[in-house]
């Protein structure tokens, strides 16, 4: 593996940890700084297309629908069809006739870079009102964190992502290891080897999470997660590999060095935020004890 990916790796990293474990609007900020750039990214394979969206007002709506998501996570959903109203109200009054590609390309920026990643916002935020002690609904961990001293949505977070982690570290080495059978066309260097190992990878991480955790029926529930997750971490992966193929590039961007662009990396977490917060707030309320 390049030194420049390996240590590009180890930023984001510590980035991610920071930002999570701050909360409150610190996580908000961040993640917002993501968003735009990610949709920006987005925007630009959409351009490549010949298709002209509505760019600036899906980006200052999609911010909008974190800035909501902070203030009232079960306020989002209904800010969602508002703002894709908005969108198209925007794309009816131009000058140039605005194409279903236009409007479609449109939407789904907002679908795919706005409201989806506004569920890492709802998440993190579970509880975080009971522990902060920092301005803005921040948390600071003044001591060594212990279980009572965290928030639900906080130790979710950092299980997610542990889970993504898991997955993409579990596909890329035993793919280049033992990866023989190619998984699809849409990206030929993934094999089915990886991907397996890569779920595997995921379903071990929440297991242990969520006997720790002491989740209701711990076995089966952990393994659901990380099922959950690791699939929707592929899926993610050869969604925006789909879309960069159909733009005819490589890479989405060049920003950070040895991984390409910001969609390259956080293409995983899209498709795996609501999944994880339905679980938690749905159905392990659900499980027995």
């Amino acid at each position: 593996m390049p030194l420049s990916r390996v240590f590009s790796a180890i930023v984001a990293i510590v980035l991610a940890l920071g930002m999570t474990f701050l909360g409150g609007w610190y996580f908000t900020l961040c993640f917002g700084v993501i968003v735009y750039l990610g949709q920006q990214e987005y925007f630009s394979l959409v351009r490549a297309k010949g298709i002209a969206p509505a760019a600036k007002t899906t980006l200052v709506v999609s911010q909008i629908l974190l800035i909501t998501a902070t203030l009232s996570p079960a306020l989002t959903d209904a800010v969602m069809p508002v703002a894709g109203t908005f969108i198209c109200f925007y794309l009816l009054f131009q000058p140039k006739l605005a194409t279903i590609a236009d409007i479609s390309a449109s939407i789904l920026g907002l679908f795919y870079g706005g409201y989806l990643p506004s569920y890492w916002v709802r998440l993190r935020a579970i509880g975080s009102a009971e522990v902060s002690n920092l301005p803005l609904g921040g948390y600071f961990p003044t001591e060594i964190p212990t279980l009572h001293s965290l928030s639900t949505g906080l130790i979710t977070t950092l299980l997610a992502f542990g889970c993504i982690w898991a997955a993409d570290i579990g596909a890329y080495v035993f793919g280049k290891l033992f990866g023989r059978t190619r998984l699809t066309d849409i990206s030929p260097k993934k094999t089915v080897e990886g991907a397996v190992f890569g779920v595997l990878g995921s379903v071990t991480v929440a297991t242990i999470g969520a006997w720790y955790l002491g989740w209701a029926g711990w076995p089966l529930s952990g393994m659901a997660l990380g099922l959950l997750i690791g699939i929707a971490s592929l899926l993610g992966d050869l969604t925006e590999s789909m879309m960069k193929r159909d733009a005819g590039v490589k890479d989405s961007g060049q920003l950070i060095p040895g991984h390409g662009g910001i969609l390259d990396r956080a293409d995983s977490y899209v498709f795996t935020a609501p999944l994880v917060y339905y679980f938690v707030t749905l159905l392990l309320p659900l499980l027995p004890q």
